[in-house]
């Protein structure tokens, strides 16, 4: 049945560092409340954002990422009114401006007009659509966050998942964490971005001191995972290159473009595999390319063997294959070449992906670079957690993961095509610095980077970065902003209630 979002009465529930700063910053937010809405909140419902440690553009592809939450967070402040109205308000008024709306207009969200608020009505209405209600409670508002927008640390999924907190309890709903996560990642559909589902997992159920495998197909699956202990005991450095990717902006060329590419290639992977017309491929919808994959081995007898080796021997063939069935066209597809070679119109194939939902821009689509990287990144997910499982003493955990890492930076920068300038330059100056993993995390195309450092060497390798490259390209930066733009964490907590 799964569990619900858990209710904390102290917040070293909740953060691991920095408790008492956190403890000011809920009372600010308390009192601010009170001086806006004349009353105090009822409860903070609270999301955090993630860093995905591995595993990059693959959970809508179907197959399994290692994210973790983080202390960067969205806190909802909520106090039911009695009215038919829902009152929002931000602490940042100048750059988010409040808003009042009647439960009912809460349904009506423009995709093409970029509102704040936006992604407020994307939690409410996912939530009453879910349950097949039209509108609730009135309640009044109160939003902090500090998770950084388009960093690649998931912001809008927090600001949705604790949207999801909010408005269920206003309303006498008591979902689990599970159906939660899943409401959550198709939640955002409604302002135009396809999801795969990875951000609002983690978000929703997170845990102190465990990262999380999280597997999509055939079910949600969270796996907590606990990061090995060694000599040298590391943390992951988040560094921000504070170039801004918005996904709402730029999706047709970038984030959905992906989707589509991948959504294409698994089809045409099918196809080149025989397995096209089977009942499992004609159903999915859409068809990735992990169910291709599945299908192709289903027959295949393996009573008996380890999952893990399975997981790398089939993800080992998929790659064979992916380059047969895609490596005529290494420059990519046009929409004409794809439609034919899947016996259809342009229109057709489309509709197929949903494009008319998600529409894309580009001239070539390069299916043959995007199942590459999809099906090798599975491959360093699965090695990653066996790493962390072994119990192998006599590995060197930080080498081992570190190469994964590191790996996964050049299949994003160079297959994948999401990386850019500023995120190489920070995980080549982390490197040298003693980084021994240094990549993208989020989205990418901008946002932040991930490093795993030996605790001994986080101030030396962040003093790196400071000096050759926020001094330089941002020298007007104040502490504050610093600090938010490159900070060590560990695994933290997930959604939560705090009364």
């Amino acid at each position: 049945m799964g569990s619900p979002a858990p209710t904390v009465k102290s917040l070293n529930s909740v953060y691991s560092l920095n408790v008492e700063a956190q403890t000011q910053r809920y009372d600010r937010l308390s009192r601010k409340f009170a001086d806006i809405y004349g009353a105090k909140p009822d409860f903070i419902a609270r999301a955090p954002g993630r860093v995905n440690i591995i595993g990059e553009h693959i959970d809508y592809c179907g197959f399994p990422v290692f994210p973790m939450a983080i202390a960067p967070d969205m806190l909802i402040a909520v106090h039911a009114n009695g009215t038919d109205r829902v009152r929002i308000s931000n602490v940042n008024t100048e750059k988010y401006p409040a808003r009042d709306f009647r439960t009912a207009e809460i349904f009506e969200i423009d995709s093409k007009v970029h509102e704040w608020s936006n992604y407020f009505k994307c939690g409410y209405r996912g939530l009453f659509e879910h349950i097949g209600r039209s509108g609730g409670n009135g309640f009044d508002a109160l939003l902090d966050g500090t998770v950084p927008a388009g960093g690649g640390l998931s912001s809008s999924a927090a600001f949705v998942c604790a949207t999801q907190l909010a408005v269920q309890r206003v309303n006498g709903i008591n979902l689990t964490q599970v159906e939660l996560a899943s409401i959550a990642a198709g939640a955002e559909r409604y302002v135009g971005v396809n999801s795969g589902g990875m951000d609002q997992t983690a978000s929703i159920m997170g845990q102190q001191g465990s990262a999380l495998f999280i597997e999509f197909d055939p079910a949600l699956k969270a796996t907590p995972v606990k990061l090995p202990e060694s000599n040298s005991p590391f943390v992951f450095v988040i560094a921000n290159t504070l170039v801004v990717s918005d996904k709402h902006v730029t999706a047709p060329v970038c984030y959905n473009l992906r989707v589509v590419e991948t959504r294409i290639g698994a089809l045409i992977l099918a196809r080149h595999l025989g397995v096209a017309d089977h009942r499992a491929c004609k159903d999915a919808d859409p068809l990735t390319f992990k169910v291709a994959m599945d299908e192709y081995f289903a027959t295949q007898d393996t009573a008996g063997s380890d999952t893990v080796q399975m997981w790398i021997d089939h993800l080992s063939a998929m790659l064979h294959a992916s380059n047969a069935a895609f490596g005529s066209h290494p420059d990519g597809y046009t929409r004409e070449q794809m439609a034919a070679a899947l016996d259809m119109t342009p229109d057709a194939l489309s509709a197929a992906v949903h494009e008319d939902r998600f529409p894309v821009r580009a001239q070539r689509f390069r299916l043959l670079q995007r199942a590459q990287h999809a099906f090798s990144e599975a491959l360093r997910v699965v090695k990653f957690r066996q790493i962390c499982e072994s119990g192998d003493t006599c590995l060197n955990y930080c080498t081992a993961l570190g190469d994964l890492m590191n790996c996964s930076q050049d299949s994003c920068r160079d297959l994948f095509e999401c990386s850019c300038p500023e995120i190489d330059e920070l995980c080549a100056l982390a490197r040298r610095a003693g980084s021994f993993g240094s990549r993208l995390t989020g989205a990418g195309w901008g946002g932040c980077t991930v490093h795993l450092v030996s605790r001994d060497k986080v101030e030396s390798v962040k003093q790196v970065l400071v000096s050759e490259y926020y001094a330089k390209k941002f020298p007007n930066m104040t502490a504050a902003e610093l600090d938010n733009a490159l900070f060590a964490t560990a695994p933290g907590c997930g959604a939560c209630y705090y009364e």
